[in-house]
């Protein structure tokens, strides 16, 4: 089973290694251009990822908990996020980065990583987040950062979505204008409206009750991932579980707060939502490992 989670994160790595010679679309060479669909790997790569991390996490603890916390065994850890992260960085999808990211930490957190290297990363983040702001982010994605904290600096450029975006959620109010009758959608002010920007269509067309329902749901959605993580029948159920759940959170709160104007503007689709084969794909596949994990659990309540 390892070998075979092995083979798989190495060909999602060499998919995105071969992804960043393709044709950009939208300034991004994440997509496959294929005759019939496109194909974007660094979706796949998060089942993959998460499953070999999960895997590896319990072979290292098979020689007690506290292995973990040695510095060899967790940059081997790390090695296996790092890889594919740097390769979504280059094509760039700084979003889905982070998604890879947020689902590591917790994984991390739950396999007993010590608060010690926690804190040495917050302070290293808060220490060279300037640095990096500075001389390392591209322009665009400075810009992104700026507009973030002040969309009325280029509103007609970088700003233009984000002001049409909250313009479009007030207008929903509390019932929304109705399916397809949305002035900022359906006029063609919003864009992409059926990807990055879709919960403010919902906002707008469906309005406050339908937006925050919403919400709920995925709440309930993530909350039920973690309590699955937690009464798992054995750690590797514990880890991908939470993995999983890490995934969900990080795109539903980047993706409601980006079109809110809370957080800048990325390519993270709304899971289940958003237009998007791939994405649609992972995601159910995602939600079947849980069901998965949570059966396995259920049948060993009733063996009991």
């Amino acid at each position: 089973m390892q070998k075979l989670l092995q083979y798989s994160t190495g060909i999602s790595i060499i998919l995105l290694i071969a992804v960043l010679f393709t044709t950009p679309v939208n300034g991004a060479k994440s997509w496959f251009e294929l005759k019939l669909f496109t194909f974007q790997p660094s979706e796949v790569a998060k089942i993959f990822v998460i499953l070999t991390l999960a895997s590896l996490l319990c072979k290292i603890q098979e020689g007690g908990r506290n292995e973990l916390n040695k510095p060899r065994k967790l940059l081997t850890c790390l090695a296996i996020v790092i890889v594919p992260t740097i390769l979504i960085i280059m094509q760039p999808d700084y979003g889905t980065a982070m998604a890879f990211l947020v689902a590591t930490f917790l994984m991390l957190f739950v396999a007993g990583l010590n608060k010690k290297y926690i804190i040495v990363t917050l302070i290293a983040i808060i220490l060279l987040s300037p640095l990096v702001y500075k001389f390392i982010l591209p322009d665009h994605a400075k810009s992104r950062i700026q507009v973030y904290l002040n969309p009325e600096i280029d509103a007609r450029g970088s700003g233009y979505n984000i002001i049409q975006s909250k313009l479009a959620i007030g207008s929903g109010k509390l019932f929304g204008m109705g399916v397809l009758k949305g002035n900022q959608t359906q006029l063609g002010f919003l864009y992409p409206k059926t990807t990055d920007f879709i919960f403010s269509v919902i906002s707008e067309e469906m309005g406050f009750i339908i937006a925050g329902s919403v919400i709920i749901i995925y709440v309930i959605m993530i909350t039920k991932a973690v309590y699955i993580a937690k009464t798992a029948k054995d750690d590797l159920g514990t880890y991908i579980a939470m993995g999983i759940a890490g995934i969900f959170l990080f795109h539903m709160i980047e993706n409601i707060g980006m079109t809110m104007g809370l957080l800048p503007i990325t390519g993270v689709p709304l899971p289940f939502v958003s237009y998007g084969g791939s994405s649609l794909l992972t995601n159910f596949a995602l939600l079947a490992i849980l069901m998965n994990i949570s059966g396995r659990r259920q049948r060993s309540i009733f063996a009991e």
